[in-house]
């Protein structure tokens, strides 16, 4: 796969390792998380709705032989929300509208079957942000650690300079965004 935004599109020499050329595709999968060649996410989220609908076969089953609501929201979370929210600190930032509305469309039928509220699939990425991001802050010997410096203040992080909305909807310069609004509340 090759990722290339200049403007002018070129074709590009094949790479040869050990005397083999290496395939050039349009998407690959890696760690269960789909990538495309144009780094868009419209691929890895109709996967992942894709099998938490059907996971919702299940759910709906559960909720047939009469299971009660706390035994339904955990079967809800281990196999539904598990699947929705996997690497979702890596690609719900740049999300489109229409692929946050399906996943969001698949949180809200489980509400229905189950019959209590849910969080929505922003409040999960907020969460896994925030949870993720305090775990840098903490760690010193984390490698993205240094990205994290406060201002004099000492009460607001420093934010990440980002000229393309790619790079400002990405996980760090959100998640800097997410820690100083909640140092203000």
């Amino acid at each position: 796969m090759v990722v290339d935004f200049r403007r002018t599109r070129r074709d590009h020499s094949p790479l040869h390792i050990d005397g083999s050329t290496v395939e050039i595709v349009k998407s690959t999968k890696f760690l269960g998380v789909h990538l495309a060649e144009d780094l868009t996410w419209s691929l890895n989220t109709s996967t992942i709705t894709k099998k938490a609908q059907q996971r919702l076969y299940f759910l709906r089953r559960l909720r047939k032989a009469h299971l009660p609501p706390p035994i339904l929201t955990t079967f809800y979370r281990g196999t539904i929300e598990s699947i929705l929210s996997s690497c979702i600190t890596a690609w719900f930032g740049n999300c489109t509208a229409s692929d946050r509305k399906s996943l969001q469309r698949v949180v809200r039928t489980a509400e229905k079957i189950i019959g209590v509220s849910l969080p929505t699939i922003t409040d999960i990425y907020t969460t896994r942000c925030i949870r993720k991001t305090t775990s840098i802050v903490d760690d010193y010997t984390h490698p993205s650690h240094t990205l994290f410096t406060l201002l004099p203040s000492g009460k607001r992080y420093r934010s990440i300079r980002a000229l393309t909305s790619r790079l400002c909807n990405s996980f760090f310069p959100h998640a800097i965004r997410l820690l100083n609004n909640q140092s203000l509340v």
